[in-house]
């Protein structure tokens, strides 16, 4: 019972070969002739490439795994590929070697449709919708705007204008082939946000927001190294100031110590800030008479007056000479040899 089940869902699934097939699938590709015995040879081969079957006394011989032929001559796929797309010859020998029949068939076999994603593109308020069908050729998109068609052909994009963006309607693309298809989700086209779900591009006080990024993390990182050298500035001049204090109490504390080993306070400057001269050293060793009188004081004398202008006609009064007792004691009168 469970080999006639079989039997049965092959027979209804491996039912007979169209033009197009759908990947995965089993069917079967009838000869045209009904009269073919069992001992005639027949040969399978397909034009595209190297797939050859051949029934001969009995006896099944193929290069190809999945291909059959069976007792009628009838070529069966247990699962036909992408690969099996293209042109099968057949001919037909009886047993002495005469050919009594031969021709070709063609099936194309197509792969599932993925369902596809639509893609939305804004620039300047219009629209670009993309239908992405990832690489496939085969494959013929139709838009849909509100349940109705409005665009069928294998070009994946649909434009947009800015008005058909402000309607805020729904918008599907359909993808298909001859032996499947599959529809999107709907969308509402919005070109009020980011980019790349159905919005646009963003903007900060009317610019794209990337240049204004850019131009906001260009003066924030010139006003963070303008505060950094402001810093420095601030710190090398606090260590100066604070130097020039400690210069100052080194200053006084050096005037102190003078002042506390002389026992007289003086200053270190003049009035006009200039180094005060050094306090002259006094002699206080005795001195004997003969360097008193060797060494006589020097006589000062005034610097007379400037005679007065008004008085022209009296000059002043002529120098008189010295007299002889302004002699000095330690020198004798000048003797002419007698």
């Amino acid at each position: 019972v469970l080999l006639n089940a079989n039997i049965i869902l092959f027979v209804i699934v491996a039912e007979i070969c169209k033009t197009e097939l759908l990947e995965g699938t089993s069917c079967t590709l009838k000869l045209p002739t009904t009269n073919t015995d069992k001992s005639n040879e027949i040969k399978w081969a397909h034009t595209t490439s190297n797939a050859v079957i051949v029934r001969k006394n009995n006896k099944n011989k193929s290069n190809t795994p999945g291909l059959t032929i069976e007792d009628d001559g009838t070529l069966t796929f247990k699962s036909v590929s992408l690969n099996n797309t293209g042109k099968y010859t057949y001919t037909v020998f009886n047993a002495d070697g005469t050919q009594i029949g031969a021709g070709d068939k063609e099936i194309n076999v197509y792969a599932k449709a993925p369902k596809p994603t639509v893609k939305i593109d804004c620039k300047h308020g219009d629209a670009t919708l993309t239908c992405d069908i990832r690489d496939r050729t085969d494959l013929t998109v139709s838009w849909y705007k509100e349940d109705n068609i409005i665009q069928t052909e294998k070009n994946t994009k649909l434009l947009l204008t800015s008005a058909q963006v402000q309607e805020n309607k729904l918008y599907t693309c359909n993808v298909s082939n001859p032996v499947s298809s599959r529809e999107s989700d709907s969308v509402t086209v919005s070109c009020t946000g980011t980019t790349g779900d159905g919005s646009g591009p963003h903007k900060l006080f009317g610019f794209d927001l990337w240049i204004m990024v850019s131009i906001l993390a260009g003066g924030g990182a010139l006003l963070l190294l303008l505060m950094c050298v402001l810093i420095i500035c601030a710190c090398r001049s606090c260590k100066k100031q604070k130097k020039h204090e400690q210069d100052e109490d080194e200053l006084r504390l050096r005037v102190f110590q003078d002042e506390a080993h002389t026992g007289t306070a003086r200053s270190k400057h003049t009035a006009r800030g200039q180094p005060a001269p050094p306090i002259p050293q006094e002699d206080t060793s005795p001195q004997t008479p003969t360097q008193t009188q060797t060494q006589p004081k020097a006589q000062t004398r005034g610097r007379p007056p400037p005679p007065p202008e008004d008085d022209e006609e009296n000059p002043p009064p002529l120098p008189r000479p010295r007299n002889k007792q302004h002699r000095k004691r330690h020198e004798e009168p000048y003797r002419p040899m007698e």
